[in-house]
């Protein structure tokens, strides 16, 4: 099959060359023996390999397909999300780093213990932060990656799908978060390198960005729905700072909302956080925040601006409204959005560099896939075996580890038709709306944990349950009552089509502060010497780093 072959030789050239790392003396053996060298590469990594992975680790497939697909339908804005990301880096390496590190810990939720005592508040996040890496971060870049791999290899999907799950599962296994590290650094170069390479080649197509206004501005496909306007480009597509009301990304929530959402993802969460936690001293875990910034800043020009030439090029296609049109063209009858970066690779790229891009996007599934599964492996078996099997040894933890790895793998397998049937227009809304309504406790709590000594135990934990509840309701709501298609009238309840995801998270955010320090107030606060080395103190932080400069420690 002339398709399949065309993308097949890269892949397999590409998945070589992972194992040939893995088995390079760069990747030491002696890290893989304790769980400190599996789960955080035996706090020996450099700043380089650290702010490459910090990139490749977020940028994956999902965000190849969700924001090019966003950026198609919507414009420059979604871009935001990603220039977000540069400031929130930066008081990761800076504030809540030098804490994490304090404390001693491995894991997020393993630092809720340590911070507040007992041990539901760890299991809840260890299980919620589970949940929302199957439902929003495994199960959209597998079904981006098949929607992939079905425009431009014509493969069988659950074939593809299952061998590319199987071969990340065995190096995340294999190495550890060494491994995955090292091999997120060189997934980082193909996919910018890849990824720019495209954006040159669209924008000499288009006429660069002059020629993008002009077109984009006219990417109207030849049928359209009569008496509506679905089918029109959005006027304010080329402004990042949109009508707090009419606006689909209002500037209120890109600046407050979305800052709720990216100190969660950057801060908080164990994915990340995991990277920086494996520096070798606190300059290097800076230093990697530092160039995961710089990087964060490329997506809207590889990611978001071709997604739009997509639709000026292809308006047909990219842009259709009509459900008939659109199921025929990409399966989903609310729109087609979602494949315009692989349309934009298939129509513009030669054969050579097309087979490039194939592995660019299955560096991106392959690189994402891993470090969650890596992370997430380190949840269950720290966070949740060890406190079924308190006696656990580092081998058995390991092993557990391991085990859970191909857990996951299985469920993301049985999740694929799931996926399928869940289809949506814009695949980044559906995981920044689902983000929306579960993650703005977590952030709420962390900020309090590390800036506020009085906040204790219950307080932090019924603020938790008072933001899922709310949360939870607003995300069923969600699913019961669905967005109306083009030409259909909104009969959706108020609290769902007035107040925007990005509204909600910051008044999900404010309740849920409010609620943990009333409770916090009314009950009796937590001992000082037991919450010292938890909390942001810039005296014992200044003086800890002074005593190592004396000792001539790193």
């Amino acid at each position: 099959h002339k398709k399949s072959s065309q993308g097949f030789c890269p892949i397999v050239s590409y998945t070589l060359l992972i194992f040939l790392i893995h088995s390079h003396p760069l990747v030491p053996e002696t890290c893989r023996g304790t769980v400190g060298g599996y789960f955080l590469a035996g706090r020996s990594m450099t700043w380089w390999p650290i702010g490459a992975s910090l990139m490749s680790s977020n940028v994956g497939s999902g965000l190849f397909i969700g924001l090019a697909g966003t950026g198609a339908a919507g414009g420059l804005a979604v871009g935001g999300f990603e220039w977000n990301a540069t400031w929130a880096l930066i008081a990761l390496g800076w504030i809540f780093v030098p804490v994490y590190i304090s404390s001693g810990v491995i894991t997020m939720p393993e630092y809720m213990k340590k911070r507040f005592g007992g041990q539901r508040i760890q299991i809840y996040l260890s299980v919620l932060s589970l949940i929302l890496y199957i439902f929003t971060k495994i199960s959209t870049d597998i079904f981006s990656g098949a929607l992939f791999i079905q425009i431009s290899l014509g493969w069988n999907l659950y074939l593809s799908t299952v061998i590319l799950l199987i071969v990340t599962a065995i190096y995340t296994i294999a190495g550890g978060l060494t491994a995955v590290i090292y091999t997120d650094a060189l997934q980082t170069v193909i996919m910018v390198l890849g990824a720019l390479v495209l954006m040159f080649i669209s924008f000499e197509k288009v006429g660069w960005y002059e020629g993008l206004q002009e077109k984009y501005s006219r990417a109207i496909p030849n049928v359209t729905i009569p008496n509506t306007t679905c089918h029109l480009p959005r006027q304010d597509a080329f402004h990042m700072m949109r009508d707090p009301i009419t606006g689909d990304i209002p500037w209120p929530g890109l600046l407050f909302g979305l800052s709720v959402l990216a100190l969660w993802c950057w801060c908080t969460d164990q994915v990340i956080v995991q990277r920086s936690l494996s520096a070798k001293n606190l300059s290097h875990a800076k230093g990697g925040s530092v160039l995961g910034g710089y990087l964060k800043i490329l997506p809207m020009f590889f990611i978001v601006m071709p997604g739009m030439i997509s639709r000026a090029l292809f308006p047909d296609e990219v842009g259709c409204v009509d459900p008939a049109i659109c199921e025929k063209v990409c399966g989903a009858k609310v729109g087609c959005s979602n494949i315009a970066y692989p349309k934009l690779i298939m129509e513009l790229m030669p054969v050579g560099l097309r087979g490039l891009m194939i592995a660019v996007i299955m560096a991106a599934l392959m690189s994402s896939l891993t470090s969650i599964f890596n992370s997430s492996s380190t949840l269950f078996a720290i966070d949740i075996w060890q406190r079924i099997r308190k006696k656990a040894t580092e081998q058995e933890l390991m092993i557990v580890g391991r085990v859970f790895v191909l857990i996951l793998v299985a469920i993301s397998i049985l999740w694929i038709p799931i996926i399928q049937t869940a289809n949506s227009g814009q695949l980044f809304d559906y995981i920044q709306s689902i983000t929306s309504y579960l993650a703005p406790p977590i952030t709420a709590l962390f900020i309090l944990a590390i800036f506020c000594r009085r906040i204790n135990e219950p307080g932090a934990f019924w603020g938790l349950m008072f933001g899922l509840v709310v949360g939870f309701i607003r995300m069923v709501m969600e699913f019961i009552y669905t967005a109306p298609s083009c030409g259909e009238e909104d009969q959706r309840p108020s609290v769902l089509k007035d107040v925007h995801y990005l509204y909600f998270a910051i008044i999900l955010f404010g309740l849920t502060i409010a609620v943990i320090v009333f409770v916090s107030l009314c009950t009796p606060p937590i001992p000082e010497e037991n919450v010292k080395s938890q909390t942001v103190d810039k005296k014992l932080y200044y003086s800890r780093q002074l005593r190592r400069k004396c000792n001539g420690s790193n």
